[in-house]
């Protein structure tokens, strides 16, 4: 009988897969994989290319140990005995090929800490204790076995010596590589996953679309001052010739930069021959809607607009075999993703998240709202990446916001402070940022409010009008509390609620309802009550907006939720304190210090003085000035020192890992059942909650699916059709304990 690499699953009707056909499948993925990234490559990397290809072939040699086989004939769901990842590394050490030993060894468990592993000495670098003497005593025997059934290829021995200066990027693209090969051949056996080759970019033709899309809303109403501006940003950004690989848009909110830098990156995409373009964007709930324009914008006739433009929801990586199928890969031609997902994928060590990263390079990334997409801290690390996948990938980069801190000026983060090039013409953003004077005002409420004085504040202003909170729970109180105000006053104003503890699909609801409602200009007695999640990206326009005191960017972005267009009034943008003792509304804990800057610039009458870059690029300077905090320092030290998994750590923009929980009944049956679920579906109606919060509601995993959860039915509020009410989503099963409790809970 041929060894074997995986065992039947006969309950599912699937047969062993032989290790021939697995080693054979792996390598063909890998290479394949490889080669993509290293033709994008600047300057010399053939080792980069064959240190893959060496990992692919010998990473489970270990599988052909003969207490291995056993497990594996036998068909049994324990885990194999002998750790297999230790042959292939202990051979591939040998042949001195040490960047594909690194690769080999750790395909399951991630990149290590090499400094660690060197300090074991060189009888156990990369070697597994507790198998060493076993592996030492069979290799012959393994590579016997193993070149009998695969063939490899004679190589040159100094091709395999290279990688010694190789960086933590080189290293998590070249693992991206073999782990992207491996999961997959893996989950194609066991039917997780199918073969789809991915639509062609077309960007010529694409961008020809998105010109015709764009030119088919400048008619209506071409003469109106905002649509004059917007179209001639779209053109600035079009027909802008530079040469440089990172540059910067910001534009005020508001303008139209979803399609104008996606008609930039076309056009480079063209220029340099790209093979992706990555839009970033901060919050979950806005990918909806770019992803919506982008379709209609970019999708060609006869095309499938899911695999044209891949909208990427959550973090959906998982290492369990039985959830593989459910990671969301890059390899459609347009991704839109959260910052989340993108960043903390660059910093990664662990094979699941890496598995996506070898398709960054030739690509073009539009980090839009880059003044949410992660914490300062992580800039001067992230900076450099950056930096490396433009001078080294061929990657190119806009990073925008309509409150853009210029924090490539600062030598806390770029030790060499740079100029980086504007995409929209000087002229254009002078008029732009005049504009903004007569759109809208900032104001702010000296004291702190409990609430009672905040829900007063509220109903006095002008509506409609929008209300951001710094936390799910205090979104979900004020949304309760002035529901119940309404009710207690004889009032017929509505409100409706918007955060992250709804799902996906009941936040679209909800979206076009705010949309419908704001359509209705003489319907103006109603509040959507939400939390950041509708800061940035989202195409409302109310007459007031009220924010929680957070950052000076988060309080210029909700400016571009109000007077949107322009019409012909001043709006408001409050800016409130809640006070610290009011026990249903509790704190986030993350924003003592930019709250206090922006308190500052409120004092020096500098918030309606100066421009939304201006304003957060001083708030930026401020804050780093007052409080930087030492893990920026950490990151680079770390990386420097080939710490991959502290890295790792520290590079969390959340630190605690968020889990799926499934919202919907049918779903979680069809889970429990095993049918196959598309990985859209299941995003789209489930939440994430952290481990503890997991715990406190007793939420039971799908049994099914390793590391997803279910929320009972009585738990979660679902939005109701043809009724202007809230849906809290979770926060219907959390509500009833806050109030209870009294001192409330950190959602």
């Amino acid at each position: 009988m041929d060894p074997l690499a995986h065992s039947a699953k006969p309950d599912k009707g699937i047969p062993t897969q032989s290790y021939k056909d697995h080693i054979c499948g792996v390598v063909k993925q890998a290479v394949d994989n490889a080669r993509g990234a290293y033709s994008y490559l600047t300057g010399t990397g053939f080792d980069f290319q064959q240190s893959v290809v060496n990992a692919a072939i010998w990473h489970d040699l270990g599988k052909l140990d003969s207490e291995n086989q056993h497990v594996l004939e036998s068909n049994s769901q324990r885990g194999l005995p002998v750790k297999h990842e230790d042959a292939g590394a202990a051979f591939l050490l040998k042949q001195k090929c040490f960047s594909a030993a690194i690769l080999a060894s750790k395909h399951h468990q991630g990149l290590p800490d090499l400094l660690n592993e060197k300090s074991r000495g060189k009888r156990l670098f990369l070697r597994n204790e507790d198998t060493f003497s076993r592996t030492e005593k069979y290799l012959t025997e393994y590579v016997s076995t193993h070149n009998k059934y695969v063939h490899v290829p004679q190589l040159p021995s100094e091709v395999c010596r290279g990688s010694g200066g190789w960086g933590g990027l080189r290293f998590r693209l070249a693992l991206s590589c073999l782990v992207d090969g491996d999961h997959g051949d893996t989950a194609r056996h066991y039917g997780n996953e199918k073969s789809v080759e991915s639509p062609s970019c077309r960007w010529q033709e694409r961008l020809e679309s998105l010109k015709c899309y764009t030119d088919d809303l400048f008619k209506h109403d071409p003469t109106k001052t905002r649509n004059i501006l917007r179209r001639d940003i779209f053109r600035g950004c079009k027909n802008a010739k530079v040469k440089e690989g990172i540059i910067a848009c910001d534009s005020p909110v508001g303008t139209g930069k979803t399609t104008a830098v996606m008609a930039h990156l076309l056009k480079v995409a063209i220029e340099k021959g790209l093979r992706h373009i990555i839009v970033v964007l901060p919050y979950t709930n806005i990918i909806k809607q770019s992803v919506d324009t982008y379709r209609k914008a970019l999708v060609l006739a006869g095309e499938n607009e899911f695999e044209v433009i891949a909208e990427h929801h959550h973090q959906a990586d998982f290492n369990h075999i039985d959830s593989r199928h459910l990671t969301t890969l890059w390899k459609a031609p347009i991704i839109v993703t959260t910052a989340v997902q993108f960043f903390e994928t660059i910093a990664a060590n662990n094979p699941a998240r890496l598995r996506k990263m070898h398709e960054l390079p030739g690509s073009a990334i539009f980090v839009d709202e880059v003044h949410a997409a992660i914490p300062a801290w992580m800039w001067p690390q992230m900076w450099q990446w950056v930096k490396e996948l433009v001078t080294d990938w061929t990657c190119h980069f806009v990073l925008a916001s309509g409150s853009l801190p210029r924090f490539w000026q600062f030598p806390q983060i770029a030790e060499i402070p740079e100029i980086i090039p504007d995409l929209v013409p000087e002229k254009v953003r002078h008029v732009a940022d005049s504009a903004e004077i007569n759109r809208i005002k900032y104001l702010t409420v000296p004291e702190s409010l409990n609430l009672a004085g905040l829900v007063d504040l509220i109903v006095s202003t002008k509506g409609p009008r929008l209300v951001i909170m710094n936390t799910v729970q205090s979104a979900a109180v004020v949304a309760k509390e002035l529901l119940s105000t309404h009710k207690k006053n004889g009032e017929g104003e509505e409100v409706l609620h918007l955060s992250t503890a709804l799902c996906p699909s009941d936040r679209d609801k909800v979206v076009q309802q705010v949309v419908l409602l704001l359509k209705e200009r003489k319907r103006v007695a109603w509040t959507l009550v939400a939390t950041s999640c509708v800061e940035a990206g989202m195409d409302f326009s109310f007459v007031t907006a009220l924010r929680e005191s957070c950052s000076t960017s988060s309080l210029i972005q909700i400016g571009g939720r109000a007077n949107r267009h322009d019409d012909k009034f001043i709006s408001e943008i409050w800016d409130f304190r809640v006070d610290v003792d009011e026990p249903l509304l509790n704190q986030h804990p993350s924003f003592r210090v930019s709250k206090m800057v922006l308190a500052e610039l409120f004092e020096e009458g500098k918030m309606n003085k100066l421009s939304g870059a201006e304003l957060a690029t001083e708030a930026m300077r401020r804050e780093i000035m007052t409080d930087y905090d030492q893990r920026a320092g950490a990151i680079k030290d770390k990386e420097k020192k080939l710490n991959y998994p502290e890295v790792a750590k520290l590079c969390r923009v959340i630190e605690s890992d968020t889990k799926i929980v499934v919202v919907s009944p049918a779903i979680i049956k069809a889970l429990e059942q095993r049918e196959k679920i598309e990985h859209k579906e299941l995003l789209r109606h489930s939440v994430q909650l952290w481990p503890q919060k997991i715990e406190y509601l007793s939420l039971e995993e799908i049994f099914s699916c390793p590391g997803v959860y279910q929320m009972p039915e009585d738990y979660y509020g679902e939005f109701q059709q043809n009724k202007i009410t809230p849906c809290f989503g979770y926060m219907k099963g959390v509500l009833p304990l806050v109030y209870a409790h009294r001192e409330g809970l950190i959602i």
